[in-house]
């Protein structure tokens, strides 16, 4: 249902491409299943597009991947959130972007030296927030 919404949504943008910042096809043990849970059709429906994503594993998948992009010449730094994020800086410079998942919890900040961005989450946002994602233009 979720995964559904969010592909219907990064279509209607016109986005070149999706980020997706882990657990994507596990709930993890203290979550409560989301509406309509089908990994088996997430599989199918990201498969579907796989070149137009960039993807890192979750906490709740398998052993960490961090992926790094560049963007307008500054490192786009994914990655889930479990290890790196604001408490626990990656080899970040000025003007980079750090881009996480884990915590459900949307932000978008300028911080010293660099952005912080976590969209969120779709299917189990936490702290009472609704579900969400984010452009980054």
């Amino acid at each position: 249902y979720y995964c559904r919404k969010m592909l219907d949504v990064y279509k209607e943008e016109k986005a070149e491409r999706l980020v997706l910042l882990g657990d994507l096809l596990y709930h993890g043990p203290r979550n409560d299943l989301p509406r309509e849970y089908a990994p088996k059709q997430v599989i199918s429906m990201l498969n579907d597009m796989k070149k137009e994503i960039y993807a890192v594993r979750g906490n709740c998948e398998a052993e960490v991947d961090q992926m790094v992009l560049n963007l307008d010449g500054r490192t786009f730094y994914a990655t889930h959130g479990h290890i790196y994020n604001e408490n626990n800086l990656p080899p970040i410079q000025e003007g980079d972007i750090l881009i996480h998942g884990h915590t459900h919890v949307l932000k978008a900040e300028q911080k010293e030296g660099y952005i912080l961005l976590n969209p969120g989450s779709v299917s189990i946002p936490k702290e009472g927030n609704p579900p969400t994602y984010a452009i980054f233009e």
